[in-house]
């Protein structure tokens, strides 16, 4: 064994061991008595809308199957052209008993767009308690209830959630972006959130009015592209904790073709590293495929390498599959598909630090440190 193999096959196993302890968090977090709400109060979701993707309509109806007794689903799009318009005609035609208002208002706050819908819709939001919800994510009837049990945890000021990746399109592309989630982004952020972050995840930010007005309001976040993080660290700074919920809603990944899926992973990859930078750069062990190659690779192809190899493809794939059992996910982690996804994940790492521009949604913004703004 030489040193740049013995380096490399430790970062391998270093890899394989973050990987077992985020599977035993995950088999944690689903084996957890289900929390119930000691009120059900009345709860204003707030969806900001822009265009139609593959399963927008399942996405957005799975929020008006929601079974908690007292809520408003406030959707909001900047141009009254919008396609996604139709759809959401469609669902309260077939749900005439939701509470919903639309809100068409192009008026921009700031350089996240995102951000200036979402202002442009929290006038219209009756109730105290906001759910602030992606567009693409698809929850179970009882993801409100979680939620909202999770706000009365002593202390709470935000309320946040994991996810899981849901094909929404045929082929490879979708495949690798939902391995990608599934496999590597669940387990290592349960892991992260053990040792100590409390990183807020845009698909849910739940908190109440009262909060937000404390911390500034969404105008705070209005100029960063990194908006769910930040608004996260606003609310640290008051003294508030920020708790995880016990649901795992899925968001879409909806990307056809390689170039969307790298421009996506891009700006997922140069976000991170601008707000973690140290834990982003550590990040690079996850890759314990690539790592295992290159071992192979150094050690010259003799026998041990290639027994670490096997052994870390074959425990890559066991875990993949607890995975699939204990969240019920369709099966996204063949063997050549993990090995591959290693290596597109290590191309998009180097590129991350190539630049700080970043492509949303045909908006050129710059990934951001994620500083608190000067009160």
């Amino acid at each position: 064994m030489n040193i740049p193999s013995a380096f490399t096959s430790l970062c391998a196993l270093a890899g394989v061991a973050q990987l077992l302890l985020g599977m035993r968090l995950i088999e944690r977090l689903v084996a957890a008595p289900a929390p119930v709400p000691a009120a059900r109060p009345p709860v204003s979701v707030l969806k900001p809308l822009c265009g139609v993707d593959p399963l927008t309509e399942l996405a957005l109806e799975s929020f008006f199957l929601v079974t908690y007794p007292d809520y408003q689903l406030v959707f909001g799009v900047q141009c009254e052209t919008d396609p996604v318009l139709d759809v959401l005609a469609r669902l309260r035609a077939r749900y005439p008993e939701r509470d919903v208002t639309v809100v068409v208002d192009a008026t921009l706050h700031g350089s996240n767009r995102k951000i200036s819908n979402l202002i442009n819709m929290l006038p219209e939001a009756k109730h105290e308690l906001l759910v602030v919800s992606d567009a693409d994510i698809h929850v179970p009837v009882y993801f409100l209830d979680r939620v909202v049990a999770a706000m009365e945890q002593p202390n709470v000021g935000l309320v946040t959630t994991l996810y899981t990746g849901l094909p929404g399109a045929p082929g490879l592309p979708a495949l690798l972006g939902a391995s990608q989630i599934n496999y590597t982004f669940l387990p290592g952020a349960l892991l992260a959130r053990q040792l100590g972050r409390q990183d807020c995840l845009g698909v849910t930010m739940a908190l109440s009015k009262a909060v937000l007005a404390e911390i500034g309001g969404l105008e705070a976040v209005a100029n960063n592209l990194a908006d769910d993080q930040v608004l996260g660290r606003l609310v640290l700074a008051r003294g508030y904790e920020l708790a995880l919920a016990q649901v795992v809603p899925a968001t879409t990944v909806p990307e056809a073709d390689f170039a969307s899926l790298f421009r996506h992973e891009l700006r997922w990859a140069r976000t991170i590293r601008a707000l973690v930078p140290v834990p982003y750069a550590a990040s690079v062990l996850q890759f314990s495929l690539f790592w295992a190659v290159l071992t192979v690779l150094f050690a010259g192809g003799v026998v041990w390498s290639w027994g670490l190899f096997l052994f870390v493809l074959a425990t890559r794939y066991a875990v993949s599959r607890k995975i699939d059992a204990e969240l019920r996910l369709p099966k996204t982690g063949e063997a050549w598909l993990l090995l591959l996804r290693d290596f597109c994940s290590t191309i998009i790492y180097v590129a991350s630090f190539t630049g700080s521009q970043v492509d949303w949604r045909g908006q050129v913004m710059h990934a951001d440190a994620g500083k608190l703004p000067h009160r």
